[in-house]
């Protein structure tokens, strides 16, 4: 079915919500047909007749397509991580090297700190996190959304759980522990806002990092250049590594699938030459260093250096730089291609690089400032020399390809001001592409490389950006293991303690060099933590206000019951945001233009805390009475990954969607006037009385009445279709403080005139387009 039949009711009368936890008594499958026959005024009853979908995640995907992305996924996600062994012993050793089991104090550092964060946490801990294939910091949240009501808007229903890909597996048991932090949330403000907050800041950063990537790779890429020839000023190297810089994000815009075919084989490349050459120094210096795999070397690395090891832990985070691109470029491709892609290539290549280092490092340990192209054998100098400089230029389409798809997500669920998303793949989904942002972070790029011009300053604020995000993501993912995994409260304790005190411990240690250029990521997060809470929290404080002044059902008729309102051939589809019921900008327009077309439509677009809505489930109708004013309510929903601007014309799959709607309310509603019609005759046909004409000429009357519904819809399509926008202007009510008003009438007022409005992101033919105007004093 592509749309459910609700009944009729008051529309002032409340929506019980028993929150999520009926659903699942509900929908045991017991009393079915109960279900059916439940009444709601709420438009938001969900269909739950269309077996699960799953976005773009492992399942049902063959082997062929998942070893295609696990290909791709080299070239896109990896870059940052593979180039890391550029400069981690450098940046490590910054004073030099003390003493010679130094070497395997750090070494012992980098293999536990790529296998613990990597390794365990992302790929085989958070990437189960993932929302239907799609990752980020912004996936974390929509499940927890999705599990206890903590969203601030309050666009949500308990039908809401019923649409398949919403629905959440959870376990039976140790449900008293996740029930109780689950209410505590739901009735904590400050526990809902302090989950935004966090989201915001995790989000901020990774944006953060995809400016800084592509900084330091560039930089460092053609700072190696000048030690090749003394011609390179440093001047130069600035403006080279711009160019390139603008060249790498005009490229972006044909998509993560081209990128990462043509970047997935110098990656290849790059990981089988730095594995081999740590083969070769590991057999040719030092094979004592796999001792470094005990980790008492460790406990003596800090017992000798004491400040000095925490200090240089700077350094070594650089090891994992680029690890949140596992988790956020995921929706780009699946769970079990970046599974097999890090566990086949990345992670034994790195292991390999940095063990091969740190060998040569033992017999040269004065080498320690440049030890990865002095490590090199000299015949392959030149083509490694070639490889590495490719390899750290694409290193920065990681966390490029990362920002698309977080700021994605971040958008559909009321947290970024409206962008353009373009699908830059039929084949893979979840593969986006955002122009504005694109330019902004080009632009970002361009005025940090020529502020900074060296990677030293950008490398300590690399480091602050890295672990910020990852210790976030620790913190939403232990509310979710504990929630809705439901996990032994013992793995718990453990994941806390052994993964979560390490990068408590890195984040110490980058922000001991916050002014050395650490400050850096935390502006770019308060700049863009800023605008985020900007967008939502005047949205919400909008949305409030016309759920606050809806249209109530009498009023409706009141206002279509005026003498002086006439009614005019055509189909209008009014748009606003408002979910429940008919915002106040309709009686403004009914007020200034007293006509209405024959067939009318309220249009609601809602964005679900799920990756994607099926097509089957996307529309919802509900018919105002009186049935002869022809009037329509519609939700539609989308989830945060799925096409707005879809190849079929909106207006057309709604029009289509409506005749069916139609269809189906009158033959549910005839099924219920002639239930006991029907009961009755079940009687008379048992002693044999029951005619049959009656029951044809009952099946013709309604075939008739759904040919009459549909034939007025279809004139209406035919003389024209006009799409009524609700563009409402907000501004800070009479006394508001000064704050509330650089908020609502300046900074949010500035974001919306300068970004894409409603008819941008549909589509929408200007010469068929109507503006409605109102404003709001919030």
């Amino acid at each position: 079915m592509s749309s459910e039949y609700i009944e009729e009711t008051n529309e002032d009368e409340e929506v019980k919500s028993n929150d999520y936890d009926t659903h699942e008594e509900v929908s045991d499958g017991k009393k079915p047909s109960l279900q059916k026959l439940r009444r709601y005024d709420s438009l938001d009853l969900e269909s739950a007749k269309v077996p699960s979908l799953h976005g773009h995640g492992t399942q049902g995907v063959e082997w062929s397509v998942i070893l295609q992305l696990a290909f791709q996924s080299i070239g896109v996600v990896y870059g940052d991580i593979g180039t890391s062994p550029l400069y981690v012993y450098s940046s490590t050793f910054a004073n030099g090297i003390n003493h010679s089991d130094d070497i395997l104090g750090v070494l012992s550092l980098i293999f536990y700190t790529i296998t613990l964060i990597p390794l365990i946490k992302y790929v085989f801990i958070v990437l189960r996190a993932n929302d239907n294939g799609d990752g980020g910091t912004f996936a974390l949240y929509s499940l927890i959304c999705r599990y206890a009501r903590v969203s601030l808007i309050p666009s949500q229903q308990a039908e809401d759980c019923d649409v398949s890909n919403f629905q959440l597996d959870l376990p039976s048991k140790r449900l008293k522990r996740a029930s109780k932090i689950k209410s505590k949330l739901e009735s904590s403000q400050f526990a809902k806002y302090f989950l935004l907050i966090i989201t915001m800041l995790g989000t901020s950063m990774v944006i953060g990092d995809g400016v800084l990537t592509p900084c330091i790779s560039v930089l460092s890429a053609v700072g190696g250049i000048k030690e090749a020839t003394a011609a390179m000023t440093e001047d130069r190297i600035v403006w080279i590594s711009i160019a390139i810089l603008v060249c790498l994000f005009m490229f972006q815009r044909f998509g993560t699938d081209k990128v990462g075919y043509a970047f997935a084989p110098i990656i290849c490349v790059w990981f089988t030459l730095i594995g081999g050459i740590g083969v070769y120094n590991f057999i040719k210096f030092d094979p004592t260093v796999i001792k470094a795999i005990n980790p008492k070397y460790i406990v003596d690395y800090f017992q000798r250096n004491k400040k000095d090891a925490w200090v240089s832990l700077g350094g070594v985070v650089l090891a994992i730089t680029g690890t949140e691109a596992l988790f956020a470029d995921v929706g780009h491709f699946t769970v079990r291609s970046i599974q097999i892609s890090m566990c086949t290539v990345t992670y034994p290549a790195l292991i390999l690089a940095y063990t091969g280092q740190a060998s040569f490092l033992r017999k040269h340990e004065q080498s320690v400032s440049d030890t990865f192209f002095r490590s090199i054998p000299g015949p392959l100098y030149w083509p490694m020399f070639v490889v590495a400089v490719a390899a750290a230029i694409i290193a920065s389409q990681a966390m490029i390809s990362g920002t698309f798809s977080i700021i994605q997500q971040s958008l559909s669920l009321g947290c970024f001001p409206r962008v353009k998303i373009v699908h830059t793949s039929s084949k893979y989904e979840g593969q986006v592409y955002i122009p504005e942002v694109n330019y902004l972070l080009m632009l970002a790029c361009v005025l940090v490389t020529i502020s900074f011009r060296t990677t030293k300053k950008i490398g300590n604020a690399y480091g602050i950006a890295v672990v910020f995000v990852m210790t976030l993501t620790s913190s939403l993912l232990v509310l979710i293991m504990i929630m809705i995994w439901k996990t032994n409260i013992l793995l718990v304790i453990a994941y806390v303690l052994i993964i979560g005190s390490v990068e408590l411990v890195y984040l110490s240690s980058v922000l001991y060099k916050f002014d050395q250029g650490g400050y850096l990521p935390l502006a770019f997060a308060a700049v863009l933590m800023t605008v985020m809470y900007v967008w939502n929290n005047v949205y919400r404080k909008k949305y409030n206000f016309e759920l606050d002044r809806k249209i109530s059902l009498e009023r409706l008729k009141e206002i279509t019951a005026n003498t002086n309102l006439c009614r005019i051939p055509g189909l209008a589809m009014f748009y606003s945001e408002l979910v429940h019921g008919i915002p106040p900008i309709f009686e403004h327009y009914v007020a200034n233009v007293p006509a209405l077309h024959s067939v009318l439509v309220f249009v609601s677009i809602k964005s679900l805390p799920i990756s994607k809505v099926a097509a089957e489930e996307r529309f919802l109708f509900r018919r105002v009475e009186p049935k002869e004013l022809n009037i329509f309510r519609c939700v539609v929903r989308y989830g945060y990954t799925d096409m707005h601007n879809e190849q079929e014309s909106f207006e057309w799959t709604l029009v289509e969607k409506l005749k069916e709607f139609i269809k189906e309310n009158i033959w549910f509603s005839h099924a219920l006037v002639t239930t006991g019609k029907t009961a009755k005759r079940g009687e008379e046909s048992d002693n044999g009385l029951v005619n049959r004409a009656d029951v044809q000429d009952e099946i013709n009357g309604r075939q008739e009445t759904v040919e009459r519904e549909t034939s007025i819809v279809d004139k209406a399509w035919e003389v024209g279709v006009v799409h009524l926008i609700g563009e409402s202007e907000v501004i800070a009510s009479k006394g508001a403080g000064i704050g509330k008003r650089i908020v609502i009438d300046y900074a949010y007022n500035f974001l919306k005139k300068n970004l894409r409005q409603s008819e941008k992101v549909f589509d929408i033919p200007h010469r068929r387009m109507l503006k409605v105007g109102m404003t709001y004093e919030l």
